[in-house]
């Protein structure tokens, strides 16, 4: 496969997982914003989401004052924000555009088709009158896409490279917004657990957690009890039955990097090989102890190691 098609299809993918996942992230803050709190906790909620997205700096240059409307405004219709969920969109369906012969026409309508519903959305003004309706409509739009690839392309690289893109973004953006809620949250070692300052508050944030990546059902099915941090973060980093966590993400990155490895790979895989390992030998009391912003961020140094290296070793090389 020429590595110009292998570049779009992998950041198509990509571009449709981060939207989808920017829309959980804000959803979380949205969700949680409804609970009793203080303007000023309120506000660190939304400049935690900026800082864990490293947007803080573009975000400034834009606004003045750090809101929930000001940051869903950047966050989802601002077309000078890359990250934005209009950029998101319509950058995956240049790169569908741009290969569609590598597609099959279901793909190539379901993406166009998002594209098109996204801007007739925005102008009616879906975001600001039910920002969560739009946000289910995103993640809805992302199913589709990843549905119909799944149940509509040949098994070869063209697919190989599309779900590495989505994986390889999932990774990254579940350890994002796992960092969110846990950005500065300590961990007392003497009674193995998560400090809190407000243990029923804490609940609600959680369920929220575990609602945006689509976990509630599952967390209860596995666990079974009382919702705690300490359980949260197993479920989303250490348990490879849950689709969202940082292991499954893992294990699909492996897998498909070792169907389309070539001469200049092996590094590549090796690295993406030792950091799966870890993951699946890690215990999660380990990690607390550790401190958990600092996991995450040396998991997303990683992650982005990795994203870099595909492009060198697949993919039309980044500048």
């Amino acid at each position: 496969m020429l590595s110009r098609t292998a570049d779009h299809l992998f950041w198509m993918a990509r571009y449709i997982e981060r939207a989808e996942n920017t829309a959980r992230m804000l959803d979380v803050n949205v969700q949680t914003a409804l609970l009793p709190q203080d303007a000023d906790n309120a506000e660190q909620g939304w400049r935690a989401m900026l800082s864990i997205c490293e947007l803080q700096e573009a975000f400034s240059k834009r606004h003045s004052a750090v809101t929930a409307e000001a940051v869903i405004d950047f966050m989802v219709k601002d077309p000078n924000n890359p990250s934005s969920i209009y950029c998101c969109l319509q950058a995956a369906r240049e790169n569908a555009r741009a290969v569609r012969g590598a597609l099959t026409t279901e793909v190539w309508e379901t993406n166009n088709t998002t594209w098109l519903e996204l801007r007739k959305l925005i102008e009616e003004g879906l975001v600001e009158r039910d920002p969560s309706a739009f946000f289910e409509w995103v993640k809805f739009r992302s199913h589709l896409s990843r549905g119909v690839t799944i149940g509509t392309m040949l098994k070869d690289d063209a697919f190989r490279f599309t779900r590495l893109g989505t994986f390889l973004e999932r990774a990254d953006n579940t350890a994002r917004l796992l960092d969110v809620k846990f950005h500065n949250v300590p961990f007392n070692p003497l009674a193995n657990s998560v400090v809190s300052a407000d243990p029923h508050a804490d609940y609600y944030h959680w369920a929220a957690i575990l609602r945006s990546v689509s976990a509630f059902e599952i967390y209860r099915k596995v666990y079974r009890d009382v919702i705690t941090p300490e359980r949260v973060c197993e479920l989303l980093i250490l348990r490879d039955d849950m689709p969202r966590s940082l292991i499954a993400s893992m294990n699909e990155v492996v897998l498909n990097l070792s169907h389309v490895r070539n001469s200049y790979s092996a590094d590549t895989e090796r690295r993406a090989g030792k950091l799966r390992a870890e993951l699946l030998y890690s215990q999660i009391d380990d990690i607390l102890q550790m401190g958990l912003h600092a996991y995450l961020t040396n998991f997303l140094e990683r992650v982005n190691d990795l994203g870099n290296r595909i492009s060198k070793d697949f993919l039309v090389p980044l500048n």
